[in-house]
């Protein structure tokens, strides 16, 4: 393919990324966005495998095959696994910029006549720069979703040690060091050693970065690793003299960095404070201090919400493990055959991925202008007859908003406490992943509805189904 057709066939491919991205701001225009993507990345793989150079093209075809059926199982996973799947992604795009980075160096190192002509200043430092964030982006990104998928090996809460955040800044600052030091002797007889050790140091840390971080902190993690593997992108387009390698790599490192930006403003907390602060470790009761939880039954509870006129839910994780938002969606359309207005309280942070809740509901098909975002919801919930929460914990906590010693003081909350009455499905009493009681359950409006989510709003749906005849 002539080379200035393969520039027009990037430059397509960079508009659609773009469109893809801006499509994807709006629920509507969503579905648009994912094929303009898909597009857009179909055209630019023909486009790059049809450059002049490319001649060996069963090395190409050889792992595409696995790829694709790899591709084929992770598409089919269930929509509760997707925070999971997504952290996989990103380990294979970290994995494939630190390989590529990795046989460029060496390539040019040992496979060229002259290597200074290609090891200049520029290319060491994007490739240094490659392998860094690639590799860590790999291990880390494996970690998140061995944690997101609760491995039995692997500790959900955080993973603290004394002195740990020295080490894991001692060991970064030594791979920046060594890269330091490549750049510029990059032919040296222990330059290839030292090439080395930044993938083992990279490796290293990016699973150190991830293994302190709970549960709570997830959702800003995986946007944080989407920006690291789109920035490795970026420097992989450096070292590949690829535009739209760069192109698409700074618009995905871009957008996971802005995302981050408005997780860590969703719970009031820093960038550093989400690496390093642990946020999630198990705080206990001060001694002698004993609550007091009330409970009721799903067919208490069903009586009240038939009376009511405004309902708000509040779904969380504990609604995506149990995979009842199609019980939701029942329970939904019971309430407003009888003409409640039911609405959903959507928490930036709520699940394990930015986007969680609404992946879920929109699974299950609810209206999405029923789907409204903390800031606009909660200037509401004081008129609300009944907030529901549906295994939501640390996002409805008042704690936030009046114990300064709380890890999770000053976070944004729904104000599920502002109701006027309060149901809360959860299986225990066991604090969430922040690791503190949560005070809505033991206020005077709030009562616990214990069980399973799904089996919980189930008969929640039975009951009010039956109260009207309505089957």
């Amino acid at each position: 393919m002539n080379n200035y057709i393969i520039e027009i066939a990037y430059l397509f491919a960079t508009a659609m990324f773009i469109f893809s991205l801006h499509w994807m701001n709006d629920p509507k225009t969503s579905r648009r966005g994912v094929v303009a993507g898909a597009i857009a990345m179909f055209v630019a793989i023909v486009a790059t495998w049809s450059a002049p150079g490319v001649t060996q093209h069963w090395w190409i075809i050889l792992p595409i095959i696995p790829a694709a059926v790899l591709g084929y199982w992770l598409a089919q996973v269930p929509l509760t696994a997707v925070p999971q799947r997504t952290a996989l992604s990103h380990a294979f795009g970290g994995l494939a910029a630190g390989l590529v980075g990795t046989a460029k160096y060496f390539y040019w190192r040992y496979c060229v006549a002259d290597p200074a002509m290609e090891l200049t200043t520029f290319r060491m430092c994007a490739i240094v720069a490659e392998i860094i964030l690639g590799y860590l982006t790999f291990t880390g990104s494996l970690v998140a979703a061995g944690k997101l998928q609760e491995f039995k090996w692997l500790p959900q809460r955080p993973w603290v040690y004394r002195g740990q955040i020295y080490v894991n800044l001692g060991a970064f600052a030594l791979a920046v060091l060594l890269g330091f030091l490549i750049v510029l002797v990059p032919d040296g007889s222990w330059s290839s050693a030292a090439f080395v050790l930044i993938i083992i140091l990279s490796l290293n840390f990016g699973w150190m970065l991830v293994m302190p971080i709970g549960g709570a902190d997830m959702p800003t993690v995986i946007s944080m690793l989407n920006a690291y593997a789109g920035l490795s992108a970026v420097a992989m387009g450096f070292v590949l003299n690829n535009k739209l390698l760069i192109t698409a790599g700074a618009l995905d490192g871009s957008s996971g960095l802005i995302l981050s930006i408005i997780m860590c403003k969703a719970m009031n907390r820093s960038f550093l404070n989400v690496l390093f602060g642990a946020f999630g470790q198990v705080q206990t009761s001060a001694a002698g201090e004993k609550k007091t939880a009330k409970s009721e039954t799903p067919e208490g509870a069903a009586q009240i919400l038939e009376q009511a006129s405004l309902v708000v839910i509040v779904p969380g994780y504990g609604m995506a493990v149990a995979q009842a938002q199609h019980r939701v969606r029942e329970l939904f359309d019971q309430l407003t055959r009888r003409g409640i207005d039911v609405r959903f309280a959507i928490h930036p942070v709520a699940g394990r991925m930015p986007g969680h809740m609404n992946v879920l509901l929109a699974e299950a098909e609810i209206p999405y202008d029923r789907l409204i975002e903390m800031d606009d919801i909660n200037h509401d919930l004081p008129q609300a007859d009944v907030v529901l929460v549906i295994g939501a914990n640390d996002v409805v906590n008042p704690a936030a908003r009046s114990d300064k010693n709380s890890p999770i003081y000053g976070m944004p909350i729904i104000d599920a406490d502002k109701a006027h009455m309060c149901f809360c499905i959860k299986r225990s009493m066991n604090p969430g992943f922040a690791g503190i009681e949560n005070e809505l359950y033991y206020a005077d409006r709030t009562f616990m509805l214990f069980g399973d989510a799904k089996q919980v709003v189930g008969e929640l749906g039975k009951q009010l189904a039956g109260n009207s005849g309505i089957h």
